[in-house]
């Protein structure tokens, strides 16, 4: 369709922002895919690492916005939401899910990603997450994601 998306649900964070949900658009892009790297790219310093447990880092502006546009294309109808944030004036921590269908079976992946910015543009991240092609999904072991007023839980 051309439109990527990433939503976000705000909570609480370290600078005492409301502890009431509102949904923040990150990034939107209502444009034709030949121009969503660039659009990506224009986040990023023109030096920015992204670092993940499941495969080489990939480094520049260019290359992230690239990356993200093939993900968004492997993974179609995926959401993405950011559960928690935690952030100061140069970094951030963030906790996520990602659900959506691969082959037919629904599935919900979560991770944990650790941001650096500097001059208001990502410099770095450092993602944590597990993905197994064969059994996509992960979280942790016994975490009581479902009850109510819990990390993971809808009404938080």
């Amino acid at each position: 369709s051309g439109t990527l998306e990433e939503s976000t649900e705000r909570g609480s964070s370290d600078r005492g922002t409301s502890p009431e949900p509102e949904q923040e658009t990150l990034v939107c892009l209502p444009c034709p895919p030949e121009r969503a790297d660039k659009q990506l790219a224009s986040h990023f310093t023109e030096d920015a690492v992204i670092y993940d447990t499941n495969h080489a880092p990939i480094i520049s502006a260019d290359n992230i916005g690239n990356f993200w546009v093939q993900i968004h294309a492997k993974w179609t109808g995926a959401n993405w939401v950011v559960e928690r944030i935690v952030e100061d004036e140069t970094s951030a921590a963030i906790e996520w899910r990602m659900d959506g269908e691969h082959q037919g079976n629904k599935f919900e992946v979560r991770g944990s990603e650790h941001y650096q910015f500097r001059e208001s543009l990502i410099a770095e991240i450092r993602q944590y997450w597990t993905f197994d092609a064969s059994s996509p999904g992960s979280g942790l072991i016994d975490y009581p994601y479902g009850d109510s007023n819990r990390l993971g839980s809808d009404d938080v």
